[in-house]
């Protein structure tokens, strides 16, 4: 067999390879843990919460947890990311409930106990059904006091909200710029950003966004690479700001961060609400 000859097939294989990722891109993609996987027991973490079903505009009926503070300052609107469910984010609430924050999570359609599969339409439409829900139905919760606080894929979610509806600030932590650029970074051997059918972007959305800004990344992330953060960033119009959680990687930023990351979170939604009040 010749070089060419090889190569050809080397080259067929790719070929192959790549089609086979492209026609498995959601699976790729979501990676749900659907109930009753996990802890079910909130107030095993110390948690009180109120369970919340809501509608997304195609009827799909999502689930979230609603979770008051008695002094709350303001309300945090919490997109999830790419993988586990509401019970994967227990510690992480715990530890956020000294920041006197009323704080809404839910889980995409496909995810936990919420109905369906999930697709970046259907995501995005249960990111607005959430922000709806809040804002027209919970009835608490005015838009001038309402962060959007969207991690890894769900800081996609977050930037899309924030594209069509008032908040006093959005928060994007360990987010992307695009899934083509993700492609890329995971794929570096073969180029099929090009042949990405998904719409998952938010660097087309940032530079239009007024509303303040807060992007932290973790220096050590190894699957959102730092330096789409920064290009995120970079983006963005602003207000913006930018917070390293150093030696952090993906899902530990929260662990890693300590009182400085908390402390970050703190003072951003802190300094955003007076700039409203100017």
């Amino acid at each position: 067999m010749s070089v060419l000859q090889t190569a050809g097939g080397v080259l067929a294989l790719l070929l192959l390879y790549a089609v086979f990722l492209v026609a498995c891109e959601d699976r790729i993609i979501y990676h749900p843990h659907k109930y009753p996987e996990g802890i079910w027991n909130p107030s095993s973490f110390g948690v009180q919460v109120e369970d919340v079903f809501f509608q997304a505009k195609d009827g799909i009926r999502l689930h979230g947890w609603y979770i008051p503070s008695a002094n709350a300052k303001a309300t945090l609107l919490w997109f999830h990311g790419n993988a586990g469910n509401l019970t994967h984010r227990l510690d992480n609430i715990q530890r956020l409930q000294p920041l006197n924050l009323n704080i809404f999570i839910f889980v995409f359609r496909g995810f936990g106990n919420s109905e369906g599969i999930p697709s970046v339409a259907g995501i995005y439409l249960d990111s607005q059904a959430a922000y709806d829900f809040l804002i027209q139905e919970k009835n608490v919760v005015p838009a001038e006091s309402l962060f959007l606080f969207g991690r890894s894929l769900g800081g996609i979610c977050a930037v899309q909200v924030a594209s069509n509806n008032e908040a006093a600030g959005l928060i994007l932590e360990s987010v992307f710029t695009s899934a083509r650029d993700m492609a890329g970074k995971v794929f570096p051997v073969l180029p099929i950003g090009w042949a990405i059918r998904s719409k998952l972007s938010a660097i087309d959305k940032v530079p239009d966004l007024k509303l303040p800004k807060l992007f932290l990344h973790g220096t050590k992330d190894e699957i959102v690479p730092y330096k789409l953060g920064r290009k995120l960033y970079s983006a963005a119009s602003k207000p913006k700001e930018f917070y390293d959680i150093e030696g952090a990687g993906h899902n530990d930023t929260y662990e890693v961060g300590g009182r400085e990351y908390f402390s970050a979170l703190n003072r951003f939604i802190t300094q955003s609400l007076r700039a409203k009040l100017k």
